[in-house]
């Protein structure tokens, strides 16, 4: 599978992830296969066309932290998103993942695979 593939199955899968939920950069990896890293799902969201408007700040790192300053506006901004969407964090500062992480086997008939 090339990094092109990957990536539009990356895209896939973000815009399957239910408004108040999240999933982190590895969790996709892992669901795709596992041939990429977490990194390369990072580098294929900094590239994933706005036109799409696919839901890319309900994406977190492992431990439910924002992403970096250049992405949506800041950490602030994300943050600001998620919290809109009803996603809650913990006292500090991450989302709290055991009560908003997205699993896609939950529903089978929205992930592509």
């Amino acid at each position: 599978m090339g990094s092109g593939t990957f990536f539009k199955q990356v895209y896939a899968l973000v815009a399957a992830i239910p408004q108040g939920r999240v999933m982190t950069y590895g969790q996709i990896a892992r669901c795709l296969g596992g041939l990429y890293s977490a990194r390369v799902v990072g580098f294929a969201m900094s590239a994933a066309p706005a036109a799409r408007g696919l839901p890319c700040h309900r994406v977190v790192n492992r431990e439910g932290r924002m992403a970096g300053k250049s992405i949506f506006g800041g950490a602030a901004e994300q943050r600001r998103m998620l919290e809109a969407e009803g996603v809650p964090f913990k006292k500090n500062g991450c989302v709290d993942l055991a009560a908003c992480r997205f699993e896609p086997d939950e529903q089978p008939e929205r992930f592509p695979r």
